[in-house]
């Protein structure tokens, strides 16, 4: 299902509220936030499920029992997980970089940890590097603002990925 801009901007925006929501519920832990990274109109498709299932499966084994509290949605504008952890937040947030870096599927992967006040732990915090494109060597974020990639050829990557994960 093909999803507008109004209906991804409000997703991000009952993404906050959650989150907020989260946060003060477990004052004293940390919260995790999950997304999969999925570029056009399409966010949930068995691509995204099958990403989405790896993560969470990533998350719980390396996190295991410090791991206190889940909460999922499943939406068309995309899936989202949230795990409530007793690490401190920059262990967290270690564990999650190291997970986005060496998982097969993990450069699809979406995991923010977030500060006391909602704000996303950068990577950059406990170390790590900026996230690399999909496609060639360049900041992921550098392909982005200059649209060096067409969404074809990001999809057909993804699906190259996801299948050969499943393999």
């Amino acid at each position: 299902m093909e999803i507008t801009l109004d209906a991804l901007l409000q997703s991000r925006d009952s993404r906050h509220e959650l989150q907020q929501q989260l946060l003060q519920l477990y004052p004293d832990s940390t919260l995790v936030c999950l997304t999969v990274i999925m570029p056009g109109n399409v966010k949930r498709n068995l691509y995204s499920l099958v990403t989405a299932q790896a993560a969470v499966t990533a998350l719980l084994e390396r996190m295991g029992d410090h791991v206190t509290a889940t909460r999922a949605r499943d939406l068309a504008t995309g899936y989202e997980a949230y795990l409530i952890t007793d690490l401190p937040t920059l262990e967290a947030k270690r564990v999650t970089c190291d997970i986005e870096d060496s998982h097969p599927l993990g450069r699809l992967f979406d995991i923010d940890v977030m500060s006391a006040d909602g704000t996303p732990i950068s990577r950059q915090a406990v170390g790590g590097e900026p996230r690399r494109c999909l496609l060639c060597d360049h900041e992921a974020r550098w392909c982005m603002r200059n649209h060096s990639h067409t969404q074809e050829e990001l999809k057909a990557r993804i699906q190259q990925l996801v299948d050969d994960y499943v393999r």
